[in-house]
């Protein structure tokens, strides 16, 4: 079927046909034809509407251009597996929440670079990567058979004793030379290699420095002269967790999918002069326009940074605040960019207070790597292109309120 209509003038008969026929193909392979998944810019695949709104809206509103594969109406794609068959949009995601068991080896090259100074661990890895699960398995390898079971039990909110009786059970079914591990440890320490690297930093009670640096070795505030243990020195009276975020950047540009979303705003972005992505808005083009060097390389990120107190003990009625700080990524499609898999977590202030005002003093390590990629950049392998392209990025950063 011809795709052309997709980027034509929506006043068109071109347009108004190709609507037609999309329609009418989507309704042929929905469950229900009431409740049709929509893709005009509204709706951005978020919600199910009847066969005569689904026309109306991708009239008005028009379709995403870069929806030319229909996988969520029924069209088969990669091994013939129908996208309509999943629950919802935001379960699917189009398999951004899931690893696929041929992406191994790109998690296995993604985590290269961070484990340079641990070849031990990183050949360990690569050997699970490589290893089959048993003897004769061609679908499976020793980490992808673990890494498609620990992502089922994250998604379900498994406990670990859950986990570890189905790896057991799991274990005594297959064949007795499998490499399946029987308990969560042992599979968490196979993982352990790919998650986030973290800094456990000591803080201030009073919220006046975090104890790195200069400080690090100090064992009272030197503003406040408040000790940075309780009463036994082994145990911190306050605690911030600090995830480094250029690792994470770098794993983004590595992945051939992931980093073509992320110059999604340039290539494929809808100029009609309405307002639905930040690149739309006028502080996007005053950036473009003061920092011409930065704008004109679309690879180059867009970040708000957004925060809030949350009480984890709020069952228990204990005032407690816990401030998580995110990092949402403006590059990406808008059905992307808010999408649990792309807000990264950089800090976690423990409480039991709110920081209030001296937030900017845990906001510290991330503002430093923050300032060194917008003054020196980093050196990244873009998965988009040829293997021996490396991009120089900075980034923009924006206030998110």
């Amino acid at each position: 079927m011809d795709r052309k209509w997709i980027s034509a003038n929506r006043l068109s008969k071109e347009y108004e046909i190709g609507v037609k026929e999309f329609v009418e193909f989507a309704v042929k392979n929905a469950k229900d034809p009431n409740r049709v998944v929509c893709p005009c810019l509204k709706c951005c695949f978020g919600k199910r509407v009847r066969e005569d709104e689904l026309e109306g809206h991708l009239v008005c509103n028009g379709i995403d251009q870069s929806y030319t594969c229909w996988i969520r109406h029924g069209e088969k794609k990669k091994g013939n597996i129908n996208f309509e068959n999943s629950s919802t949009y935001a379960s699917t995601d189009f398999d951004t929440d899931t690893y696929e068991p041929d992406r191994v080896d790109e998690i296995a090259k993604a985590v290269e670079e961070d484990l340079r100074d641990c070849p031990k661990m990183f050949e360990s890895l690569l050997s699970d990567a490589e290893k089959e699960l048993y003897n004769g398995c061609t679908k499976f390898t020793r980490l992808s058979a673990i890494l498609k079971l620990y992502n089922l039990k994250a998604s379900n909110g498994w406990s670990d004793k859950s986990f570890t009786e189905l790896l057991t059970l799991i274990k005594d079914m297959l064949p007795d030379d499998n490499e399946l591990p029987s308990r969560t440890y042992e599979a968490k320490r196979i993982l352990c290699s790919i998650g986030m690297s973290y800094e456990r930093i000591h803080a201030c009670p009073n919220d006046c420095i975090l104890f790195r640096n200069e400080y690090e070795l100090l064992k009272a505030c030197p503003k406040c002269n408040v000790s940075r243990y309780k009463k036994k020195e082994s145990t911190p009276a306050k605690v911030v967790w600090y995830f480094p975020i250029i690792p994470r950047f770098r794993r983004m540009y590595r992945s051939e999918e992931d980093s073509k979303h992320l110059t999604w705003h340039a290539d494929e972005r809808i100029r009609d002069g309405m307002f639905r992505h930040p690149a739309d808005s006028p502080q996007w083009a005053k950036i473009d326009h003061e920092y011409p060097e930065f704008g004109i390389e679309s690879r180059n990120l867009r970040l708000a940074l957004s925060t809030d107190g949350m009480n984890p003990h709020g069952l228990q009625s204990i005032s407690h605040s816990t401030w998580p700080v995110i990092l949402v990524i403006y590059n990406l499609p808008p059905w992307l960019c808010m999408k649990r898999k792309f807000m990264m977590l950089s800090l976690l202030i423990s409480g039991p207070k709110q920081p209030g005002n001296d937030i900017d003093v845990y906001l510290t390590p991330l503002i430093e790597n923050l300032k060194s990629m917008w003054e020196t950049g980093v050196e990244v392998y873009d998965g988009c292109s040829r293997p021996t392209n490396v991009a120089k990025d900075k980034l923009s950063l924006e206030n998110d309120h």
